[in-house]
């Protein structure tokens, strides 16, 4: 059976230009997921309708491997979990947001720890300067919670940084030609180079 790495659209702002960054990274990485006979699914954490953390037990004490387990109780906890768990690794596309994490991708993070646990991950950050705070801070976070963070973590600036591009991803949420066209370029490989590290520790 093939292994499964789901390329994750964590941004849940509206609008949002996350689903447009996620599908160009998608774009870039099936090539390499055909050639090494891994499932490539795109998953987008705005579907799944996360509140703010609102379980009764803590996500450390939810293992759903173990039939003794506490369960999650509420739906959209329950789906977020089934996804996470069929996944064999990861790849985060993460914005930054005031120089860190952001509030929905923190949160979506947070939901879980077993299903996460001792699985390889890829962060892949973008904004104005590339989102290098919520790069480190991202890794920092899944590394302590035991997944294996690839060394690789691909930083994507908007062309021109704080010029139109950028303005039109946030007010429109949408993302610029000029942005796509450069992030292809000079990009490709460090996004190729951070999923190749994720399939080597699958």
């Amino acid at each position: 059976m093939a292994k499964s790495i789901a390329v994750i659209t964590t941004s849940t702002r509206t609008p949002r230009v996350g689903s447009s960054v996620a599908a160009v990274v998608y774009s870039i990485l099936k090539p390499s997921a055909t050639a090494a006979n891994i499932e490539l699914v795109p998953v987008d954490v705005a579907t799944f309708k996360l509140p703010v953390f609102d379980e009764a037990v803590v996500p450390a004490m939810i293992n759903p491997a173990s039939p003794d387990s506490p369960k999650y109780s509420n739906a959209p906890s329950i789906a977020w979990s089934a996804e996470i768990k069929r996944h064999d690794g990861y790849v985060l596309v993460i914005p930054e947001y005031n120089y860190g994490i952001a509030g929905g991708t923190k949160n979506a993070i947070d939901y879980l720890l077993h299903e996460w646990k001792g699985k390889p991950v890829a962060v892949i950050s973008y904004g104005v300067g590339g989102g290098t705070f919520a790069s480190e801070q991202t890794a920092h976070v899944l590394g302590r919670m035991g997944l294996k963070v690839a060394d690789m973590k691909p930083q994507l600036a908007f062309k021109g940084n704080a010029g139109p591009d950028m303005m039109l991803a946030t007010t429109k949420g949408e993302l610029g030609p000029d942005s796509k066209a450069e992030w292809e370029e000079t990009k490709g490989d460090e996004i190729r180079k951070a999923f190749d590290e994720v399939v080597a520790l699958l």
